[in-house]
C-alpha cells in the first residue's frame, strides 16, 4: 500500500509525521498525493481554521476513495466526530504512531486515542524534503492558558530523556544537518522533572561535532532564566528568540490566566535586543474581555517592544476552555482593524532592523522558486538571492545585500 502523509500546523507535527515515516515497516511512502492507497492526516487544532483547513482536505480527498487515517491533536478533538461521520475510516492518538503498519492494514474502522502522558521511544533518522532537522524535545504543557486547548490535547508536560535527544541529534548531525530546530509543546519547560534545564541541554548538543546553528521553538517570559542567558552570547545560537506574551495589556494577561506580566516582559525584551537579538511574538486579539480601554492600554505598550517578527491571529474559541464560557465582545471587523494595526508596527519594525544591520549574514539556503534561491539569516529574516550557482542546501556567507520591505535580496 502506499502511504501519504499530510501535515498540518507545528513544527512538532512535522517531527512527529518524519517519526511515523520512520515507523512504517510494510508499507511505501509516497510523495505523490494523487498515487497514494491510503492518506495520513497529522492534524492541527489549535484554531478554528486550523479545524476547518483539516476537515476541507479531509473531505476534498475522501471523494478520491482514498483510506483516510487521522491522528495529531484534532485526533483528540475532533476524531469520534469525524469517525462517526464517516469522513475517516481510523483515529489514533500520537502515543499509538508506532503501530502504523498495523492501522493501515486494519478492516474495520478503529479509533485508538492512547494515553497522554507518553514519551518518545523511537527515534527520527531523516527529514526528506528538508534543510534542517527537528528536534522534539519535551511533549505537553502544564500552563493552562484560559484560551488553550493544547494541553487537552498533548497533555502534561514531560521532558524527552537527555541522552535519547544527543543521540538523535548525532544521528542526524552526520547525516549532514548542521542546523537543529528545537520543538515541542512547550520547550521552556524543558528538565523541571529531570533534573535538567533549556541552557544546560543547549550546550551539550552544541558540543556534538558538526553542528553549526541551533534555533529554538517558542520560550514563555519566565523561562529567560539565569542558565538559558549563559548562552546568549554563544555563536552557534541563532539570534532570533520568539518569547511568547499573547497580549501587552496587564489586565487582560489576568483575564487569560497567564503567567507574565506585560511590565515586567519588556525590560526582558529589552535586555535581549541590547545584545543584538531579532524578537518574535505570540499576540491574540480579539480575546473576550478586550475592551477599547485595555486595547489603548495593550497598543501604548506593545509599541514600546522592540519586537521584529510576529504571530497574531484573532481569538478563535475552543470548546472546552475557560475562555469559550466568556461573553463575546470584540466584533471581526474590530478584530481584523487591530489585528492588521499590530502587524503593521512589527513589519516596519522588522524592516528597520534589517536595514541596521552591517554584519555580513550566515545563510542555509532552503530552496529555489523562480530565478531565487531563499533561505533564511541567524536573526531568522528571509533573503533571495540570485546566482548562477547552485546554492541549495549550502552554507554561505553574505556581505552585500538591499534590504527590502518584504525582505533581504542579494546577487552573487
Amino acid at each position: 500500500m502506499k502511504v501519504y502523509f499530510k501535515t498540518f500546523g507545528c513544527r512538532t507535527n512535522i517531527y512527529d509525521s518524519e517519526l511515523m515515516k520512520n515507523s512504517l515497516k510494510i508499507h511505501e511512502i509516497c510523495d505523490n498525493e494523487s498515487e497514494a492507497d491510503a492518506i495520513i492526516v497529522n492534524s492541527c487544532t489549535v484554531t478554528n481554521g486550523a479545524d476547518s483547513d483539516v476537515r476541507n482536505y479531509i473531505n476534498r480527498i475522501k471523494r478520491s476513495g482514498k483510506k483516510v487515517l487521522l491522528t495529531g491533536c484534532g485526533a483528540v478533538s475532533r476524531g469520534d466526530e469525524l469517525l462517526k461521520s464517516g469522513k475517516v475510516f481510523g483515529v489514533f492518538g500520537m502515543s499509538e504512531k508506532s503501530q502504523i503498519d498495523d492501522f493501515l492494514d486494519r478492516k474495520t474502522n478503529f479509533i485508538e486515542l492512547g494515553n497522554l502522558n507518553s514519551k518518545e521511544k523511537n527515534f527520527v533518522t531523516n527529514f526528506t524534503n528538508h534543510t534542517k532537522a527537528f528536534l522534539k524535545i519535551q511533549e505537553g504543557c502544564n500552563f493552562n492558558c484560559s484560551y488553550c486547548i493544547i494541553p487537552q490535547v498533548r497533555g502534561r508536560a514531560r521532558s524527552e530523556d537527555e541522552e535519547k535527544i544527543l543521540l538523535e541529534a548525532k544521528n542526524l548531525v552526520e547525516k549532514g544537518f548542521c542546523e537543529l530546530v528545537l520543538t515541542g509543546t512547550n520547550i521552556g519547560s524543558y528538565g523541571r522533572d529531570n533534573s535538567s534545564n533549556l541552557g544546560n541541554l543547549l550546550k551539550k548538543l552544541s558540543k556534538i561535532n558538526g553542528v553549526k546553528r541551533i534555533r529554538l521553538g517558542s520560550l514563555e517570559p519566565s523561562q529567560i532564566d539565569d542558565s538559558f542567558k549563559e548562552i546568549l552570547n554563544e555563536p552557534w545560537l541563532e539570534k532570533h528568540l520568539h518569547i511568547a506574551l499573547q497580549h501587552t495589556s496587564p489586565k487582560m494577561l489576568k483575564i487569560m490566566r497567564r503567567r507574565n506580566e506585560a511590565l515586567k516582559d519588556i525590560e526582558l525584551f529589552f535586555e535581549l535586543a541590547s545584545k543584538g537579538f531579532a524578537l518574535g511574538t505570540d499576540f491574540i486579539v480579539g480575546h473576550p474581555g478586550e475592551s477599547d480601554e485595555i486595547w489603548e492600554e495593550a497598543i501604548v505598550n506593545f509599541r514600546a517592544f522592540p519586537l521584529t517578527h510576529l504571530h497574531a491571529f484573532i481569538y478563535s474559541k475552543r470548546d472546552g476552555t475557560h475562555s469559550a464560557s466568556l461573553k463575546m465582545d470584540v466584533n471581526g471587523t474590530l478584530a481584523k482593524k487591530r489585528l492588521k494595526m499590530i502587524q503593521n508596527i512589527v513589519d516596519l519594525n522588522n524592516f528597520n532592523f534589517r536595514k541596521m544591520q552591517k554584519n555580513p549574514l550566515e545563510i542555509l539556503v532552503e530552496q529555489k522558486n523562480g530565478d531565487y534561491f531563499s533561505g533564511f539569516d541567524e536573526y531568522y529574516n528571509k533573503i533571495y538571492i540570485k546566482s548562477d550557482q547552485d546554492l541549495k542546501n549550502r552554507w554561505i556567507k553574505v556581505v552585500d545585500y538591499e534590504a527590502k520591505f518584504d525582505a533581504n535580496y542579494a546577487e552573487i
